[in-house]
């Protein structure tokens, strides 16, 4: 007789969540997470080299303690894209969400909606575009896409993207293909539920992620940023830069955007941290375009040294999943809050008033 296989079991939690510092929400959500679900969110390329250096790079440099600045609330508040923001903090895009809650990305969009943030949805999420975009009750929200082989499947996420009224696109130039992540190849990892946007094409239900990669389209190009701006009317952010080298020939062909991240350390292991690049690219961008920031960030101390190192906004990516996991949308919220919280005190403590007062500041 053939062996049963037993539904996935998803989180069901529904409430706000007690936090000390965000990054003891791992350890949590390692003990109650199916091993290869919790891999696959956690894990990194190799050696995980470089997801470590992603963390250990905010201690390259050094908030100055100022005083009798006459501080007494600081403002988080922010506008990014001409989208007016309660924090400095956006959701980044993570694929699978459903993995860590049962109601995935509708309760990720809810939660960040909450905040007056925006959410960013993966290509491969576990929730429709229409379903959270509904979630987020009318919150802003961005599509990430990983363009296909397929260009009919690439218009129909762009098409239901416009449809719901997404206000940018991410597109996603560091993944052409997956990393070698080594937790996946251990647990044998397949995906358990269906990807809700690949219905139409394979609903991904028990494939790993290489058979997913391995539909994407190898031969991204310049040409491609102009192409997805063209169809859509809407500005398009390249996500995954991590060198200067790269910045004057993404803008000039069309960029709007610059989001610098090594996808938290999950493809290329051996490059550099996130944010020992960020200051050398701002540099590069001279605020010729907005700039995203992500890998990393568990601090915020370290969302003031980003915004202090030339980004715009920080996107929140493993600890918002582990605050979905743990509390659902309340959960996702928790965990915006207790940055928020420890951002508020840095300012003070570092005399500034506003965002733009940090973006001001050199860090020692």
């Amino acid at each position: 007789m053939g062996v049963t296989k037993l539904a996935y079991q998803a989180s069901q939690e529904e409430h706000s969540i007690e936090i000390t510092n965000v990054q003891a929400l791992e350890g949590l959500v390692k003990a109650r997470m199916e091993k290869g679900a919790f891999g696959y969110i956690a894990g990194g390329a190799e050696d995980e080299w470089t997801l470590r250096e992603n963390g250990v790079a905010f201690d390259h440099k050094h908030i100055a303690p100022r005083v009798l600045k006459n501080i007494e609330k600081p403002d988080l508040s922010t506008t990014f894209m001409g989208i007016d923001l309660k924090i400095p903090m956006i959701a980044a895009p993570i694929a699978a969400q459903g993995l860590a809650h049962e109601q995935g990305e509708i309760d990720t969009a809810k939660g960040v909606a909450a905040v007056g943030s925006i959410m960013s949805l993966s290509t491969y999420s576990n929730k429709t575009i229409s379903e959270t975009c509904d979630g987020g009750t009318g919150g802003p929200q961005f599509f990430q896409l990983y363009m296909s082989k397929d260009e009919k499947f690439n218009r129909f996420l762009l098409d239901q993207a416009k449809k719901v009224g997404m206000k940018a696109i991410i597109l996603t130039a560091d993944s052409t293909l997956g990393g070698n992540r080594e937790a996946d190849s251990i647990n044998h990892f397949t995906f358990p539920i269906p990807m809700a946007n690949l219905a139409e094409y394979g609903e991904g239900e028990g494939q790993g992620i290489a058979a997913i990669y391995a539909n994407a389209k190898q031969t991204l190009s310049l040409e491609d940023i102009k192409t997805i701006s063209d169809y859509t009317d809407l500005p398009v952010f390249v996500k995954g830069i991590q060198s200067p080298l790269d910045i004057d020939d993404i803008i000039e062909a069309g960029a709007k955007g610059v989001w610098v991240s090594n996808h938290g350390g999950r493809q290329l292991d051996g490059g550099p941290a996130s944010f020992d690049v960020l200051e050398s690219i701002a540099k590069k961008v001279n605020k010729r375009v907005p700039i995203v920031f992500d890998s990393g960030i568990r601090r915020g101390s370290h969302i003031f040294k980003a915004l202090a190192s030339g980004a715009d906004v920080v996107a929140i990516g493993r600890p918002m999943v582990y605050g979905l996991h743990l509390g659902g949308a309340q959960g996702v919220q928790s965990v915006f809050e207790h940055l928020s919280k420890e951002l508020t005190i840095d300012m003070q403590l570092a005399g500034t008033k506003t965002v733009d007062d940090i973006k001001k500041t050199e860090l020692i």
